[in-house]
C-alpha cells in the first residue's frame, strides 16, 4: 500500500458528484490523486456502507471529504476504518452519536431549507425530498452565476427523508481521526452557528470560515475548499 493518500470526496443531499469538479481540478494541479463518489442518499447506514466499500477498494490511505449530509456519511463510514487518515468537513454536519442531519440542522435558527423543499412518496415506502428548482439558486448557491446555479439545481440528487433523520450509530470518527473544517457564513441550508458549534466540540486541526459563501461552497469557493483539503494531505 502506497503512503500517498487518495482523496475521496462525498457529496451531500441536493447535489451530485459533479459539484466537486472545481475542487478536483485544483487538487489535480497539485498532483493529488482524488475522485468523487456518487452518494446513494438512501439511508445513513447504506450510504456509509457504500463509502466504506469504496475506501477499502482504493488500496492506499484515504482522506475522506464530505459536504453537507456527506459529513454524516464520512463520520459513520470512517469509524474503525483503518485506511482513513483524516476527515475534511465542507459545509458539513459533524455529528455525535445519535444525532441526525435533521436534528443538527434545527439546533440553531437560520435555515430556510424547509421552505424550499418538494416532497413525494416512494413506491418502496418513505418520502423523497429535493429543492424546488425555482428556489434552488437562492437557497443553495446564491454566490455563483445564476446559470451555474440553475444547472446545479437541475442535476441535484434527491434524498430520502430517512437519510436525513437517521442518527449516527457509531462513535464519531472525528474523535480519533484528525479533521479539518471549511464553511461559509452565508449558508442558508445549515446555520453558521451550527458550524461554529461543531468546530468547538470537535477541535479540528484547521478551520476556515469563508465570508459570504453559500452552501455550494465547493463550487463558489473551490480555492478555499481545495486549500483545506491540501492541508489535510500535507499533514498525512
Amino acid at each position: 500500500m502506497s503512503d500517498k493518500p487518495t482523496v475521496v470526496l462525498v457529496h451531500g443531499a441536493f447535489a451530485d458528484s459533479t459539484a466537486w469538479n472545481a475542487v478536483l481540478a485544483r487538487l489535480g494541479k497539485e498532483g493529488v490523486d482524488a475522485f468523487a463518489v456518487g452518494n446513494p442518499l438512501r439511508s445513513l447506514a447504506t450510504d456509509a456502507a457504500y463509502v466504506r466499500d469504496v475506501v477499502n477498494g482504493v488500496g492506499r490511505p484515504v482522506i475522506l471529504v464530505g459536504h453537507s449530509y456527506g459529513g454524516m456519511v464520512i463520520t459513520e463510514a470512517a469509524s474503525g476504518l483503518a485506511p482513513v487518515q483524516s476527515l475534511v468537513y465542507v459545509a458539513a454536519f459533524t455529528p455525535d452519536t445519535g444525532e441526525s442531519a435533521l436534528v443538527l440542522a434545527n439546533k440553531f435558527a437560520g435555515s430556510t431549507l424547509g421552505q424550499a423543499l418538494d416532497s413525494y412518496p416512494l413506491a418502496s415506502g418513505g418520502t423523497e425530498l429535493k429543492i424546488t428548482l425555482a428556489k434552488f439558486p437562492e437557497q443553495f448557491a446564491a454566490d455563483i452565476e445564476l446559470e451555474d446555479a440553475i444547472l446545479l439545481g437541475r442535476t441535484q440528487r434527491a434524498v430520502t427523508e430517512k437519510a436525513l433523520t437517521d442518527g449516527l450509530s457509531v462513535t464519531p470518527a472525528w474523535k480519533s481521526v484528525p479533521s479539518w473544517q471549511v464553511y461559509g457564513d452565508a449558508d442558508l441550508n445549515i446555520p453558521v452557528e451550527l458550524f461554529r458549534f461543531q468546530v468547538g466540540r470537535s477541535s479540528p486541526r484547521g478551520v476556515t470560515e469563508v465570508a459570504g459563501a453559500s452552501h455550494a461552497i465547493a463550487a463558489s469557493q473551490p480555492d478555499a475548499v481545495a486549500a483545506t483539503v491540501l492541508e489535510a494531505v500535507a499533514a498525512a
